[in-house]
């Protein structure tokens, strides 16, 4: 398969939003339709073209009662993309995490003589190239870990809680640092007043400070409570 026009996907807003939900959980047609707001003729239309370009499969399952059964989406690739746009560079690469990766990577930036000429320009560009490839390498590293982690969370959460809202504020959080509670009201498609109700039960499993209209996860009460489940795992 050739690779995806990555870059065209990612120009659209509602095939964005959508990628996000089924970063979460796979879904079905009519739930991703709920999610996002356009009519379902477009949410087709998006689905339709990442499944052409090999972004997602479908497939489908019978539901929990009788009737006919329900499309599924679910996420087909694992790459990490990187790109430079500048006045003098462009290039852009997708790296695959499947790929397996070198555990220690030594980076070398530092004590770099300033080129005098010409060819040590040349020279000094190619030895920047070589670092920057170590830094994609170490970047799928990351990434790849990174993915098994959230696996490993989803599957977690939604066995000892679950609980999907909570699971979908969580992942978002963890995805971007920290969120507005308007933003996860847009992303969500809930009501603001849904989305704090939500990310209060969530503080109960894990800590979050909830301060100023924004939610972000509580560090320093994440050490402490991972300290005394330790402690009592001691005695």
């Amino acid at each position: 398969m050739s690779e995806p026009d990555i870059f065209y996907i990612l120009g659209n807003k509602v095939r964005r939003d959508l990628l996000s939900h089924l970063t979460c959980t796979e879904c079905y047609f009519s739930f991703l339709s709920s999610k996002v707001n356009v009519s379902s003729t477009a949410v087709a239309k998006h689905l339709k073209i990442m499944e052409r370009e090999g972004i997602l499969k479908s497939y489908e399952r019978e539901g929990p009662f009788i009737g006919p059964a329900r499309k599924y989406y679910d996420i087909n690739i694992a790459k990490t993309y990187v790109a430079t746009i500048t006045p003098n560079l462009f290039w852009y690469r997708g790296l695959d995490l499947s790929d397996e990766a070198p555990g220690e990577i030594s980076i070398s930036l530092g004590q770099m003589e300033e080129p005098r000429n010409l060819l040590e320009m040349i020279k000094l560009f190619i030895s920047m190239t070589r670092e920057l490839e170590k830094v994609l390498q170490a970047l799928k590293t990351i990434e790849s870990r990174r993915d098994r982690l959230m696996k490993d969370i989803k599957d977690t959460y939604l066995r000892e809680i679950g609980d999907m809202t909570q699971l979908a504020i969580l992942h978002y959080i963890l995805l971007s640092g920290k969120a507005t509670i308007e933003e996860l009201s847009d992303r969500l498609n809930l009501k603001e007043r849904e989305v704090l109700t939500k990310a209060n039960e969530l503080d109960r499993f894990v800590p979050l400070k909830i301060k100023d209209n924004t939610i972000e996860i509580d560090e320093e009460r994440l050490k402490q409570r991972i300290g005394g489940e330790n402690d009592a795992g001691e005695d």
